[in-house]
């Protein structure tokens, strides 16, 4: 199963292991149950510390948990934790096992403290970046505490189990057998939906810190660098943001990141978060922003508002809140969001298997999706407002040798149909006949493009009709004091390299801003 290179990685981390673990294995006749049995066989022959099991007695077949000898932890995986799972499976083995997770000590203190019983389950598909991040994080707390559980289930192995409990996305979650969350979520997210009183301790903190020098609002690309620049130049430098990462976090392959020949986007949000805290900077997540507050005197403290009623205080702000997936704005799409209407392919497509369903949008993110699907999917229906596709020429040419793709050019989507459970067609508008014709299908994928997180700064900072916060050449914004860098900008074309850059530049300008201004005390008093 696991070639010799995996192998040998294998066994240098389980050589972590500090108590002996037990691989309980759940099979029958079929060929993945032999897959596993394969897999399992490969990872106890890695430490004499893992042993294996093949009596399992679980009713999902084919699945295995990973024990602690003492009884007092267990994961289970139900099908093969491959693909962007397999670093969810070693870690699981070595928490359980006993070795420390990279968690930090309030962090693992408040999971021991959680007071119930929690039955987690959580549905993946092994092409899906965002899954493997909620998986981990439960897995952690399962092992941390011995009152919660997590069995993770590969949704395109258990399709049936799927289709009854009506998952139609990846990562879905449930929690004593009662829908909990979709999507990708943090360990910190998690556990501030089960301890209800962890976000008024987390305003408390947030309160009572001095002001900063630079602040930055947002975790991506941009914020990250803008992040490092400001603290390499020894100012005190914070960033708010409400997930380290941002829309990388979302994107799958990364092939021009220059002198980086291919990465994913949860291992590049990795690398950033972990760059930032290789300095001086007061990372705090899980922080949404809601308002912003001039200062009375340039020089003087800007304020930026947080969800949680709590606030920041900072002689500059540099605004790097990115952007999110557009929506058609529909009826019918919020309905069905997560019930058929879907916004990445890469994690949500292999639920769709033998279906058939829509992409919204020919531009280069469309026709991508639309090429992924048709390889797991009956039919894909490619349907674009513009009277030809706007990707790419040799993505266009790779659409077109499909068989099971139709492409509909000069249509606008009117409206996304359901039974009151599930997707089951859309209407569209031909704007060429002025006609209008529904599809019936069981998904539908919008790939049509980014909105900038800016709506909490109307009225602030200058934006275009767009959304965008107009910037200079320099970062500045409209505000003094205030910058910005990203794709919430002007700035044209959105991408990470560019995104970095910026936010370099922006925490330049801010720091020649800050050696500029009188005194703070002077400023705050004028």
């Amino acid at each position: 199963m696991l070639d010799e290179g995996l192998k040998s990685q294998l066994t240098a981390y389980l050589a972590n292991l500090r108590q002996p673990i037990k691989l309980v294995a759940s099979l029958d006749d079929s060929a993945k149950s032999r897959e596993m049995l394969e897999l399992l066989n490969d990872v106890a022959s890695a430490s004499d510390k893992v042993s294996l099991v093949k009596d399992g007695d679980d009713a999902r077949r084919p699945s295995f948990a990973i024990e602690r000898a003492a009884g007092d932890a267990s994961v289970r995986f139900a099908g093969l934790p491959l693909g962007h799972e397999f670093t969810s499976l070693v870690l699981a083995l070595l928490h359980v096992g006993g070795h420390p997770p990279k968690v930090e000590p309030e962090v693992i203190e408040q999971i021991k403290a959680l007071d119930g019983d929690f039955h987690f389950e959580t549905y993946f598909s092994q092409s899906c970046q965002n899954c493997p991040d909620v998986v981990q994080a439960l897995n952690t707390m399962a092992a941390l505490n011995p009152r919660i559980t997590h069995v993770a289930i590969d949704g395109a192995l258990f399709q049936q189990e799927v289709e009854a409990r009506q998952v139609m996305a990846v990562p879905t979650v449930l929690l004593n057998g009662q829908p909990f969350a979709q999507g990708r979520m943090s360990l910190e997210q998690i556990l501030a939906m089960l301890d209800t009183g962890a976000a008024e301790r987390q305003a408390e903190q947030i309160k009572a810190k001095d002001a900063f020098d630079v602040l930055v609002v947002g975790g991506g690309p941009a914020g990250a660098a803008a992040a490092i620049y400001a603290a390499r130049k020894g100012i005190r430098t914070g960033v708010a943001a409400e997930r380290f990462g941002g829309q990388v976090l979302d994107t799958m392959a990364i092939e021009n990141f220059i002198s980086v020949r291919h990465t994913e986007g949860p291992q590049l949000a990795t690398a950033l978060e972990q760059h930032v805290k290789d300095y001086d900077v007061d990372i705090m997540n899980l922080q949404r922003a809601v308002g912003l507050v001039p200062a009375k005197a340039p020089g003087g403290l800007i304020e930026v508002k947080l969800e949680n009623g709590a606030s920041l205080k900072s002689r500059t702000v540099i605004l790097a809140t990115g952007a999110r997936w557009r929506q058609i704005n529909v009826p019918g799409e919020d309905e069905y969001r997560n019930k058929g209407v879907a916004y990445c392919p890469h994690c949500d497509g292999p639920l769709f298997k033998g279906k058939r369903v829509a992409v919204i949008g020919g531009g280069n993110s469309g026709v991508e999706a639309a090429i992924d699907l048709a390889g797991v999917v009956a039919h894909v229906t490619l349907i674009e407002f513009d009277s030809q596709l706007r990707a790419d020429a040799v993505l266009q040419r790779k659409l077109a040798s499909l068989p099971n793709v139709k492409v509909i050019t000069s249509a606008m989507t009117t409206e996304v149909h359901g039974d009151g459970s599930k997707v089951t067609g859309l209407t569209y508008k031909d704007r060429g006949r002025d006609t209008v014709h529904r599809v019936d299908l069981e998904g539908v994928f919008v790939q049509i493009g980014l909105v900038p997180n800016t709506e909490w700064l109307k009225d602030t900072v200058a934006l275009t009709n767009r959304g965008e916060i107009e910037v200079d050449h320099r970062g500045e914004t409209s505000l003094p004091g205030v910058f910005a860098a990203g794709d919430a900008t002007t700035v044209p074309y959105k991408q990470i390299v560019i995104a970095m850059g910026e936010g370099a530049k922006a925490s330049l300008s801010a720091f020649d801003y800050l050696i500029r201004q009188e005194p703070l005390e002077a400023a705050e008093a004028a």
